[in-house]
């Protein structure tokens, strides 16, 4: 890997200036620097699809635009005060993704898994924990991936979604409408040397909770592939 590849200081300098300056005139007024300064970050997304290519197949990586839609939202502040890019699994075999978030003042964080699954996936993911969540249970409390990923996050209903057992003994995974692990980062963590390697290592830890999930998600209760 290019190891001058880096988040630079500049980056989230820059950042923090645009949050205390979160205006078009501002904004047009320093957009040649902001341009300079997202296509540095692009290069280091690039460079972490490739890493992550070396051990998973991503179908698609992109960095959402800066440009916040205000249509329908109480915030009108017309853009983002961070850079954040997403990861693509090859579909339909393999699911899940990766996101990375940059934003100054310790706000920066990796996180993966299932953001919003659709109703046919969440019933299937439902039905199986239903059925056997003991697999489940032993990926997400393994000392070493706890050790990288920590606790299981997400939304999740106040009680059992419809025709399940509020009493069941998986009801707390059976509950939720997301499967979500969330990492932290520090500006000094972002800004050092090694942090995309350290992504990349974050990234690769999740892949037994990736192919438990993709498979429940490609086969049906039997077993059976559906694709």
């Amino acid at each position: 890997m290019n190891s001058t590849l880096q988040f630079s200081k500049d980056i989230l300098e820059f950042l923090k200036r645009l949050e205390k300056n979160n205006n078009r005139d501002w904004f047009n007024e320093h957009k040649k620097e902001f341009k300079a300064l997202e296509s540095k970050t692009k290069l280091i997304y690039s460079a972490i699809n490739d890493e992550l290519n070396k051990h998973d197949l991503i179908e698609k990586h992109k960095i959402f635009r800066i440009y916040r839609d205000v249509r329908f939202s109480k915030n009108k502040l017309p853009y983002k005060t961070h850079f954040g890019g997403s990861f693509a699994r090859k579909k339909p075999e393999l699911r899940g993704g990766y996101y990375l978030h940059v934003q100054p003042n310790d706000e920066s964080f990796i996180a993966t898994g299932f953001w919003e699954p659709n109703k046919n996936d969440l019933f299937r993911i439902r039905k199986e924990f239903e059925q056997d969540a003991d697999e489940m249970r032993s990926i997400i409390s393994d000392k070493k991936f706890k050790s990288v990923w920590g606790e299981l996050v997400g939304d999740e209903l106040k009680t059992a979604p419809r025709d399940f057992d509020k009493d069941h003994p998986a009801i707390d995974l059976i509950k939720k409408k997301q499967y979500i692990f969330v990492k932290k980062y520090s500006d000094k963590d972002v800004l050092s040397e090694n942090f995309i390697n350290e992504v990349n290592a974050s990234f690769k830890a999740i892949r037994p909770f990736f192919d438990y999930m993709s498979d429940v998600l490609t086969t049906n209760l039997n077993g059976e592939s559906i694709i």
